[in-house]
């Protein structure tokens, strides 16, 4: 019993230093292929989305580099009374995805993914890939759009419909932010995709 002890013990700063590491963000985020060879699973998590959803690659990779800068703990900043007295968030939108607990609750019952956490990245790239689908559905918005895309996923698709970004300025920069980043994402993924492709199927089967 003692031996078991001690040696769980010595594994748990290991566990721990293994746990930080998989919810850190890459190294390198602006490069798709840095983000995927460091991060094997985002990468199967990003492929599964796309054959679920229809979602390419590059767009809620985009998307959740702009609402999270891919942190699995990412909210908004706290307002303060006074600039001391802390009284909230602006909004309760949380994690990788940054999605609101209304619209994660409406994910989960459409899906019936009931165990989804917003901390976990699979989760929250499958939270993406559904809100891209039901925009593309409901409002028409190519699936490929990353520019309204985004303004959909910030303003909601009852805003959109009601043009509400065009009253903000600073939405429409950072929009084509995200647009051109996920430009960006997708000449790199064309350009790597082959390999990690290859070395996935490598490393799973051999």
């Amino acid at each position: 019993m003692k031996k078991q002890i001690i040696l769980a013990t010595a594994l748990l700063p290991i566990t721990l230093l293994l746990s930080g590491c998989a919810s850190s963000p890459p190294a390198n985020p602006e490069n798709i292929c840095s983000i995927f060879e460091e991060k094997r699973d985002w990468y199967e998590a990003a492929i599964d989305t796309r054959e679920k959803w229809g979602a390419p690659v590059h767009v809620p990779m985009a998307m959740m580099y702009q609402e999270s800068s891919f942190k699995h703990d990412a909210a908004p900043p706290m307002r303060y009374f006074l600039w001391i007295i802390p009284i909230g968030r602006a909004s309760d939108a949380y994690g990788y995805s940054q999605a609101k607990t209304v619209s994660w609750d409406e994910y989960i019952d459409e899906t019936g993914n009931w165990f989804a956490d917003r901390e976990d990245f699979d989760d929250a790239m499958d939270f993406m890939g559904w809100y891209i689908h039901k925009t593309n559905r409901v409002n028409k918005v190519s699936k490929w759009d990353a520019y309204h895309q985004y303004l959909n996923y910030h303003e909601g698709r009852t805003g959109y419909r009601r043009k509400t970004y065009n009253s903000k300025p600073w939405l429409i920069k950072v929009a084509r932010k995200v647009d051109n980043r996920a430009k960006r994402y997708s000449e790199q993924y064309w350009g790597c995709k082959d390999d990690l492709s290859r070395n996935w199927f490598m490393r799973t089967f051999f």
